[in-house]
């Protein structure tokens, strides 16, 4: 499975997040890539997240969408597999969130709660959920009910 990550913002090679977004990427055996572009206005940064879009399954994070469990997550992950889907984009906007033709490209529209988090924090969330989900799908023990 390739995973690319899509974000408005840049994360510092040298931050927390950083090295905690490359431990899970490194624990993965999906290939997972990070696009990002610095913070500008709601509709460059729309621009760039769907022209970034070349294939695959289209995940939008926004605070409006599914709010689910891993276990639920990683059965669409799993449901998209088994149908074909090689490829899946996880898009996060900047601090003003999406415009509604990001929105509109969807495959899932997936919330991780009503808190707001910093983006880069976001990112590690996703990264952590991520190999999660890849960890459900092969039955290793890394979750737990």
């Amino acid at each position: 499975m390739k995973i690319n990550i899509v974000a408005i913002g840049k994360c510092k090679k040298n931050s927390p997040e950083y090295a905690i977004i490359e431990e899970y990427i490194k624990r993965s055996n999906w290939q997972i890539n990070i696009k990002e572009k610095d913070n500008s206005n709601q509709v460059d940064e729309a621009e760039f997240l769907n022209n970034s879009i070349k294939s695959g399954k289209v995940v939008v994070l926004d605070e409006r969408g599914q709010n689910m469990k891993s276990t639920e997550l990683a059965t669409i992950v799993e449901n998209w597999q088994l149908n074909g889907t090689s490829e899946i984009n996880f898009l996060i906007g900047g601090a003003d969130g999406h415009l509604q033709s990001t929105r509109d490209k969807a495959d899932l529209i997936l919330s991780f709660g009503k808190l707001t988090m910093p983006h880069m924090l976001m990112r590690a969330v996703l990264a952590e959920q991520i190999y999660r989900i890849q960890t459900i799908i092969t039955k290793h023990p890394y979750h737990r009910e």
